[in-house]
């Protein structure tokens, strides 16, 4: 039986488990929405297509599987860019699809025409431009596999108008091969082995988790693994909510705006085990004063991220479940957890004592003109006030950091962020897509009076489906990370930071039709963010913030990590 461009895309997309996709119509995908709306597939209408791929990212990050969005040609396929960017930064799963002209008029400068698969090329790890229907199922299962598989990350599939419309056979290729791509998952039994002994005759071990181990379902076995070795655990940003914030061993974020214990142990460590992460700048500071004293013995699934930022004498490629696990099998064997708990005591101790004498606070009194709510302590209210059942997605900025440093992560997947890429925007999507992949959790959008105007109109998004997000802006009336910078470095020359003209966001949420709360006196955070929490469906949680607080510690450019400046 013959079907269409459109009828072997639905079909596809059901074979590959999509139950939802978030998408903007346009004249190049008038026979895909007419047959999508004979499929089981749901369609959520997002207000922008950038939008869209946040909501796409925020669902795959949410569930572990692959998101999916759908927008038209031309300027519907620009605008996703930055979303892809910043999928592709983060290394998750999505498969992008976008319409295109007819085949015969591409490079002609047709009507709403453009090279989507140039302009994405650096920023995606495969894109396909289907010239043949009767490839289109082949090609849609290649960008599947691929946007899973290995090191994951984002696909786009631009998809003509006439292979749309044009007719094949359906073939559905049960087995795939790709013999230029066949990611690596075991560990070097050698190597594993080699790193088992580094890590168990080690004085000061220390496990750097970053998003590999969040998205490779490796946590449970580095939880293990610490406690087994009675070995402590800083992550990357992108890490969080990898091992349990309450754990005894949890020293916190490391990097720019880490934790004064992280950046210590990081220093100070004879080994170090870094699972997931590529060693990213605003991690490691000044590179060449990053973990001298460690062996280093790096997981990571993709080979070109091994050694690419820092030298590492262990390098394991490997899926990084994989090989926590193997490490755990080993150790587990040699049953030396009471020689480790001894030998290692003194190194937690050391790392106990510079929690007590260097923890992440803030000053609770006003100083030299700062006054306000401080946003700190409604980063701490909140987790006060949510249980373990919670899903955190943050914009870019100031409040990301706090997001970050004053709430307690216990689960995996628990907390949503642009990280290599650093997008405003991104966080009001993301919660959108996050709250349909997983809507038994309750999910709050933390944002800044900067990011959460880049994508506001999906406050559509949210009423039209009913949505039970809450979105509590930090209101601190600065693009408030710059203005510290400038503050900081740039002799308090504030351009372009403060003073910008608002929105009334109480009448801005009222005009979508969303319940409104404003908070400007300390005395009513903790009542009113309880009754916004629990009252049913979306809340606007406005909370005017010290205008000039700023994220403590930060690491000065150039400065190693221990060379942190608290304020």
């Amino acid at each position: 039986m013959l079907l269409t461009g459109a009828q072997i895309l639905m079909e596809c997309l059901s074979r590959e488990g999509v139950n939802r996709i978030f998408g903007f119509p346009g004249g190049a995908l008038y026979d895909i929405y007419d047959e999508l709306s004979r499929s089981a597939i749901k369609h959520v209408l997002v207000r922008h297509e950038q939008a869209a791929v946040h909501a796409a990212d925020g669902y795959a990050r949410a569930s572990g599987q692959v998101g999916v969005c759908l927008v038209t040609s031309g300027p519907g396929a620009t605008n996703t860019v930055t979303g892809i960017a910043t999928a592709y930064a983060d290394s998750i799963p999505l498969v992008v699809l976008t319409g295109q002209v007819p085949t015969a008029l591409i490079g002609n400068d047709a009507f709403q025409e453009v090279d989507i698969i140039g302009i994405t090329r650096p920023c995606t790890k495969h894109n396909f431009l289907v010239k043949d229907v009767k490839e289109l199922a082949e090609t849609l299962r290649k960008a599947f596999y691929l946007a899973r598989s290995g090191r994951p990350g984002p696909v786009l599939v631009d998809l003509p108008r006439d292979m749309i419309r044009a007719s094949a056979a359906f073939h559905w290729p049960e087995k795939l091969e790709m013999r230029s791509y066949k990611p690596n998952y075991k560990p070097n039994k050698l190597q594993l082995q080699r790193a088992a002994e580094k890590l168990s005759q080690a004085k000061r071990p220390l496990f750097i988790i970053g998003g590999g181990t969040v998205f490779g379902g490796a946590s449970e076995d580095v939880t293990a693994l610490a406690r087994l070795l009675h070995a402590p655990v800083a992550s990357t940003f992108m890490g969080l909510s990898g091992f349990p914030g309450d754990d005894p061993l949890w020293l916190g974020m490391l990097g720019m705006h880490g934790s004064a214990a992280a950046n210590r142990a990081a220093g100070e460590a004879d080994c170090i085990v870094a699972a997931g992460t590529r060693f990213a700048d605003r991690s490691t500071s000044e590179i060449g004063k990053f973990a001298n004293n460690a062996v280093i013995i790096q997981i990571d699934i993709d080979p070109t991220s091994l050694r690419k930022n820092v030298p590492v004498q262990l390098p394991l490629v490997a899926d990084c479940a994989q090989a926590l696990h193997g490490l755990r099998t080993l150790l587990e064997a040699g049953v030396r957890e009471e020689e480790w708990a001894r030998n290692h005591a003194p190194w937690l101790e050391h790392l106990e004592t510079i929690k007590r004498e260097c923890p992440l606070t803030y000053r609770k009194n006003d100083r030299e003109g700062i006054c306000g709510i401080k946003p700190q302590q409604v980063i701490e209210t909140l987790n006060d006030l949510t249980g373990e059942n919670v899903l955190v997605t943050t914009d870019v900025g100031q409040h990301q950091m706090w997001a970050g440093q004053f709430f307690t992560y216990t689960r995996p997947r628990a907390f949503l962020s642009s990280g290599g890429l650093g997008t405003m925007g991104y966080g009001l999507p993301a919660a959108v897509g996050a709250q349909f992949a997983k809507p038994e959790s309750q999910v709050v959008a933390i944002t800044g009076d900067g990011s959460v105007q880049m994508n506001i109109q999906e406050l559509g998004t949210i009423m039209e489906n009913s949505l039970p997000i809450k979105i509590v802006l930090l209101n601190n009336h600065a693009l408030g990370m710059v203005r510290q910078w400038q503050e900081l470095f740039y002799k308090k020359n504030y351009v372009a930071t403060v003073g910008s003209f608002q929105p009334d966001f109480m009448l801005l949420a009222k005009s979508y039709g969303m319940p409104g709360y404003r908070i400007t006196e300390e005395a009513a955070l903790r009542p009113t963010l309880q009754e916004a929490l629990a009252a049913p469906g979306a809340a606007f949680i406005e909370v005017e913030v010290a205008p000039r607080e700023n994220v403590s510690p930060i690491v000065p450019p150039g400065a190693a990590l221990n060379e942190m400046i608290i304020m």
